[in-house]
């Protein structure tokens, strides 16, 4: 689909390379910078829609990330050889590779509803017990734990306790004859897997035993004692035993082991994948980069705000471009100055085209469509070698051959500085050549170039068309705006003329151009200069109408302004409103509470008779008040007046009960203010620790302003965290009088029962 060649020229290596710096272990970027394009336009959607929501994940904030995993390809082909046994540092590898995959697999099925592309990476993972059981046996650096077996823990026992005893028979020797040992290596050490003691040379007769080596200098001799051989030969026997120990618990892991390789390779592979995705999901955030769609080529070509991938990790900022193809144009001929940029679109387009259908969304923004082609060919630069005795033209007929050979109409072609290299006349005519038959042939072709015979081609060919990057003329700079329909001019001499070559010499110059190159300079010249003042009358109406813009929202803004202030005052009107009759309210109920209050006073005493005249006098002053307030009211109105205290409401049934929690409550503040906050039953069960203890403390502050003289807590029984924080909570805090926990029937362990204080 894409020659070596051509990823060269490209650098689709190095943009990989890029990429692959997001994975989290080796064999991840391994996989990516191993990532070639795609010929399936299904599959490269697939595989984009799949990094693209994976990236929605990360920029949301979730914390999915693969683990870093060590290659295990040789540990695996030698678990496959039956009767083999693994090494401390392979069942250790293995081990954080099972870990990983179980871990992975879990990760994978908590996202599976929101993310089934992501998760569809998911395999069935090695029972997590055998990757336990390797890193509670294999310590990190390979050595086998003492707990890994009886008989290991037993052998060790030993070894240290031979050499202890060796060690100190060697010591108390070196301390007993002093005098014969080197100054300096006044220690004992170890010699040929041997424990010695240092002796001067010339002291060498007074000690009795053998010899094991000597200093650099031949001055000491490292000598174990006669005394200590025996010891030494123990103490090798209790190493020996440890060693067949040791070898014994290797064995056992490698065959629990041995049975799973299978599904520890197939999980081994889901984490490389995973990283795989992980990596390109973390360059799209990187980047800013949006999801192209794809469509079967041929179609047209489409790409807004597209950067090149390796300017974008070299350069602070990149100008974007944009480019855009009709269906019905087949070959766009891009022409400009040498500094204009035109290879740089070159290796972008293609770049792009090649990361997208490798699985990689691409630095492009909204909107971009990319067809999916089924060979790219590219020929940008110069290709002449010595060794085979081609230059720079033959290079470039060379590749030109390749691509007429193989090209079709769902092929990327890219030609930079097309035609050049040999006589101008014969290079253009040979190049147009070559384009019209790449225009019959209905793929794509993009090339740069600076004859004018190739502008006039575009220009003239059903099916191609002329394109330019847009140069400042005035600053001799660069705009990287891609224009299309126009061709560009070369500004040789302009630009001679800005790096100071003599006046004479570019006179010299003009005079020597052909009248057609002059004519088309000239031409090219004209058309420059209407599309500038083309550009900055619409410049212009861009800007005032985004002053004209300005100014709407502004009286827009305005409008809501006013309207939210309106809306504020009607709103504080109604409120007074309610406030005044909430007052004429409370009036009313008050006047019947000493209504209430005189008819006790009269019944204590008078007769009934008397009473009764006593509350009728009273209810009708209370009647009179209220007409006073409603006439008063209706005289306000009147003159358009709000007055705080509005007519009365109904008169309360003060017969009816007042129903409330069927609770036990003591005296203190009026219990009915906060009763609606307050519970008599709080319930943490699959709350973390910390959140439970932040949960009962608020029921706590509720239950105590609400009156409460219990507090039944739900924690379920489960490992006891959260019943042994809650036991921790209520035994410090000063308003719980005690607690406990209820009979079996009412929840027992399950439950604490909070008895507050009065």
């Amino acid at each position: 689909m894409i020659c070596r060649t051509t990823s060269d020229e490209l650098e689709f290596g190095e943009a990989l390379s890029q990429v692959a710096k997001f994975a989290v272990s080796e064999v991840g970027a391994e996989a990516v910078r191993a990532r070639r394009p795609m010929t399936s336009t299904h599959d490269v959607g697939e595989e984009l829609a799949a990094v693209a929501e994976l990236a929605d994940l990360l920029r949301d904030g979730d914390q999915f990330s693969p683990v870093a995993i060590p290659d295990i390809r040789s540990v695996l082909e030698q678990l496959r050889i039956p009767g083999s046994v693994l090494e401390g540092t392979q069942l250790t590898q293995l081990g954080e590779v099972i870990q990983a995959v179980v871990r992975l697999a879990a990760d994978l099925a908590r996202i599976r509803r929101d993310n089934p592309r992501v998760a569809a990476l998911a395999v069935d993972p090695p029972p997590a017990d055998v990757g336990k059981r390797l890193s509670d046996a294999i310590d990190v650096d390979g050595s086998v734990k003492d707990r890994a077996s009886k008989d290991l823990a037993r052998a060790r026992r030993a070894v240290r306790i031979a050499r202890e005893r060796l060690i100190k028979l060697l010591d108390d020797v070196r301390q007993q004859r002093a005098s014969i040992v080197a100054a300096g290596d006044a220690v004992v050490t170890m010699r040929g897997g041997r424990y010695v003691i240092p002796v001067r040379r010339e002291a060498r007769s007074r000690v009795r035993g053998i010899v094991h080596g000597e200093s650099g200098s031949g001055a000491t001799l490292f000598v174990e004692p006669e005394e200590a051989v025996p010891l030494g030969n123990e103490l090798g026997a209790c190493e020996a035993a440890e060693g067949r120990a040791v070898l014994q618990v290797l064995r056992e892991l490698t065959d629990l082991a041995r049975p799973h390789a299978d599904l520890v390779e197939d999980g081994w592979g889901m984490c490389i994948r995973v990283d795989d995705l992980y990596a390109r999901a973390r360059y799209t955030l990187e980047v800013d980069a949006h999801l192209p769609a794809v469509v079967a080529a041929p179609a047209p070509l489409t790409i807004r705000q597209g950067h090149h991938p390796l300017l974008l990790a070299e350069l602070d900022t990149v100008v974007p471009f944009d480019l855009h193809t009709e269906a019905d144009e087949r070959v766009v001929v891009v022409s400009g100055p040498n500094t204009g940029g035109k290879t740089v679109l070159l290796k972008a387009v293609g770049l792009i085209n090649v990361m997208a259908q490798a699985g990689v969304i691409p630095p492009v923004g909204k909107g971009t469509t990319l067809p999916v082609f089924t060979m790219i060919f590219a020929d940008i630069g110069d290709h002449q070698s010595i060794t085979e005795s081609l230059s720079t033209f033959s290079a470039h007929l060379r590749a030109l051959k390749d691509v007429l050979e193989s090209a079709d109409d769902r092929s990327l072609v890219l030609l930079d500085e097309f035609g050049t290299g040999t006589d101008p006349s014969e290079g253009a005519a040979l190049a147009g050549a070559v384009l019209r038959t790449l225009c019959e042939r209905g793929g794509l072709t993009i090339a740069t170039t600076h004859l004018n015979q190739l502008k006039r081609l575009a220009a003239e060919t059903p099916g191609a068309v002329n394109a330019s990057l847009q140069f400042d003329a005035e600053r001799l700079q660069p705009t990287y705006r891609i224009v299309k329909g126009v061709p560009g001019r070369s500004y040789g001499l302009a630009i001679a003329r800005q790096l100071g070559f003599p006046d004479r010499v570019l006179a010299v110059a003009e005079e020597l151009l052909p009248d057609s190159e002059r004519s088309m300079e000239a031409l090219l010249a004209d058309l420059e200069g209407r599309d500038r003042a083309v550009a900055r009358r619409e410049s212009e109406a861009e800007s005032q109408a985004a002053r004209l813009a300005a100014e709407q929202d502004g009286l827009a803004q305005l409008r809501d302004d006013l309207l939210q202030r309106a809306k504020t005052l009607e709103e504080e009107r109604h409120r007074l409103e309610a406030t005044g009759r909430e007052d004429a309210r409370q009036f009313l109920l008050d006047a019947r509470k000493r209504v209430e209050q005189a008819l006790g006073m009269a019944q204590a005493a008078v007769s009934e008779t008397t009473a009764k005249e006593v509350r009728r006098l009273v209810e009708e002053g209370v009647q009179q008040e209220a007409s006073a307030l409603e006439k008063l009211e209706m005289e306000a109105r009147k003159k358009g007046w709000t007055i705080r205290g509005g007519r009365p409401g109904p008169k309360p049934d003060v017969s009816r009960p007042i129903v409330g929690r069927n609770v036990k409550r003591r005296a203190g503040p009026d219990p009915d203010r906060h009763e609606a906050g307050a519970a008599a039953e709080v319930d943490l069960r699959g709350l973390l620790a910390d959140d439970a203890e932040t949960t009962v403390l608020r029921a706590l502050d509720d239950a105590v302003v609400a009156g409460l003289t219990t507090l039944r807590i739900i924690h379920g029984k489960g490992t006891g965290v959260l019943r042994q924080r809650v036991s921790v909570v209520l035994g410090r805090d000063a308003r719980v009088q005690s607690f406990g926990s209820p009979p079996s029937y009412q929840g027992g362990w399950g439950v604490t029962v909070a008895e507050l204080t009065s």
